[in-house]
């Protein structure tokens, strides 16, 4: 019975409890605001003036709670009275009427939120849901005080109002109102990139004025001055100073060059977000243990590669480019900036990149990717790597198709690889593939050629219409993946010297041989027979020679190939070669013509 007794007393208590207003009103005594609409009210013209700058300054803490708690008004009629009492005290105590409040807002379901008010907007939630992105979002990033940020806000703001009453029946002058100051509370509580309380936007965003800042004495004025310009003048002097010392220690002509003409592509590169972070030359070598010998894993025309460790344990490759020189220089900042723009589980992760010059090294680039335990995919099905089974090797088609894919068409512009071989497919730690080396990569629009002066790429792999005309499209891309797919299938290299005067000496023609002898089966390496899916091995060697097929026309799109190889598209028949091959090629009828974006038909 006692217990009973107590739970009503707590009751009572609660429900005769004075609601509390959730919002800090300490703002509107700190604040600069000019109140002097408020001194002397002789007519209504002078209340609605005051009713105006007082609505402003109670747009502050509402545009505050906004920001806070994610709602554009107060819970309650108890919680608006308690905040109207409360924005009464502070401004009495600024010597304005004590009955301000009462004469301004005679209604106080203005300022509480309710299901009918303005489409049925009560939270930050309900806005995105009904308008998602709006032009608010961009016109309300920056300094609004200028005058020009400031009318491109308000532009903003009608064409806001204008979509959400489109939503709203029966629109009048007061769904209008109510709307208008919901968009005002989100721009300044939510778009808004600086505090509510900010001078640079409540001006525009809410009206509300201001005091004049005030000017400061003349001898404080000149002192100021003298100080801070004595004080930039030691600080610019220190770093000049230190950056001479430094550039003259460790930097020659060309890399000071180098650095200052292509700094906007290197600073765009970083990218911390995503981990691409610019090396300096001591962390490189201390990772790499000054470059040693043990380190390396692999070496090529470019330069040398070495494995390498950070100090909080994170495993790296270090690309170590041979030459500094205008082309090795394009190579570098070229893969430095294809890299830089993506992220896919299919192509490798550049972490960073590094620039230097000095006596002893001389011109120094490096490239810093993620590193790779299990290599490149040719150790594996030429060299002495452990044997694939067919899973990993059909998990590694599908990785790099997926690569390929996102590269042609999941990104924009789309990116030509330019050089798919088994040694530039990378395999992690569970065997996945991973799209390596864009050194040739290329950034192209869509659709269109890219037609180049000098050939480059691996023998073997170079789709004919770019070996023969130097003209590369998508479709050179998928002639090359398509080798890669015969060799993964096969165990045998894109060009058998072994056989080098038969007519099999390139895996294409090969696989083609069978293919019309149909014995497509014999393509496959016979290791990976005894797991008996020959008929999804078969499927997967016929997208092989479609993808190499010598007419661009007939090859597939990578994400046409892709779907055929998951099984989701059936494989077409595959068109007979052109004979002979020394027919026009369909893109161009003279070196100096223009390329026709487009694959047309062969002659």
């Amino acid at each position: 019975m006692e217990v009973f007794m107590v739970m009503a007393v707590l009751v009572l208590v609660l429900v005769n409890a004075e609601p509390e207003c959730p919002m800090n009103l300490d703002y509107v005594t700190r604040m600069p605001w000019n109140p002097s609409s408020c001194h002397s009210i002789q007519n209504s013209e002078d209340l609605k003036m005051c009713t105006n700058t007082l609505r402003s300054v109670l747009g502050v803490g509402l545009a505050q709670f906004l920001r806070d708690e994610s709602i554009f008004l107060l819970p309650d009629n108890g919680s608006a009275i308690a905040c109207l009492n409360g924005f009464q005290q502070q401004i009495s105590s600024m010597g304005l009427q004590s009955n301000l409040v009462s004469l301004c807002f005679s209604d106080i379901s203005e300022f509480v939120s309710s299901p009918h008010l303005c489409g049925g907007i009560q939270t930050k939630k309900d806005w995105m849901e009904k308008l998602g992105p709006t032009p608010l979002d961009s016109a309300c990033r920056g300094d609004l005080s200028v005058s020009t940020s400031c009318h491109v806000f308000h532009n903003s703001r009608k064409a806001v109002l204008k979509r959400l009453l489109g939503r709203i029946r029966n629109v009048g002058a007061e769904t209008n109102l109510q709307c208008n100051s919901l968009a005002n509370l989100y721009a300044i509580g939510v778009a808004n990139e600086f505090e509510p309380k900010s001078r640079k936007d409540v001006t525009c965003i809410l009206g509300l004025p201001f005091l004049p800042k005030k000017p400061r004495a003349r001898f404080e004025t000149v002192l100021y001055s003298c100080l801070g310009a004595t004080i930039a003048m030691i600080l610019l002097c220190s770093i000049g100073i230190s950056y001479w010392r430094w550039a003259r220690t460790k930097l020659g002509d060309k890399h000071r060059r180098f650095v200052r003409i292509n700094r906007s592509i290197l600073s765009n590169a970083v990218k911390p977000n995503m981990g691409t972070l610019w090396f300096n030359v001591r962390q490189i070598k201390e990772a790499t243990n000054n470059f040693s010998c043990a380190n390396l894993i692999g070496q090529g025309s470019f330069g040398m590669v070495y494995k390498g460790k950070l100090p909080d344990g994170q495993m790296i490759a270090v690309k170590r480019m041979k030459k500094c020189s205008v082309d090795e220089d394009s190579d570098f900042l070229n893969e430095v900036e294809i890299i830089s723009r993506f992220q896919h589980p299919n192509l490798v992760a550049l972490r960073g990149f590094g620039v230097a010059s000095d006596d002893k090294d001389g011109c120094q680039r490096f490239l810093v990717y993620d590193y790779l335990a299990n290599g490149s995919l040719d150790q594996h099905i030429f060299g002495n790597g452990r044997a694939l089974t067919w899973e990993q090797r059909k998990n590694i088609i599908i990785g790099a198709a997926k690569g390929l894919c996102y590269l042609h068409s999941g990104i924009r512009p789309p990116i030509y690889h330019r050089d798919i071989k088994a040694k530039n497919i990378l395999l992690d730690d569970d065997i996945n593939a991973c799209v390596a080396d864009f050194g040739l990569a290329r950034m192209t629009t869509e659709g269109e050629p890219y037609l180049v002066s000098k050939i480059a790429g691996t023998h073997g792999y170079l789709a004919p219409e770019y070996a023969l005309y130097g003209i590369f499209t998508d479709r050179s891309d998928v002639y090359s993946f398509g080798v890669l797919l015969l060799e993964i299938m096969s165990g045998r290299k894109a060009l058998d010297t072994s056989v080098a005067c038969s007519s099999e000496y390139l895996i294409t023609d090969w696989a083609w041989k069978l293919l019309k002898t149909n014995n497509v089966v014999e393509v496959v390496d016979c290791r990976m027979l005894e797991s008996g899916e020959v008929s999804t091995m078969e499927r997967f060697v016929l997208v092989g020679i479609l993808c190499s097929h010598v007419t661009v026309a007939f090859r597939p799109s990578m994400a046409e190939a892709l779907k055929m190889l998951e099984g989701e598209a059936i494989i077409p028949a595959i068109p007979d070669k052109p004979f002979p091959l020394n027919h026009i090629h369909p893109f161009i009828q003279d070196r100096s013509s223009n390329i026709e974006p487009s694959h047309p038909e062969p002659k």
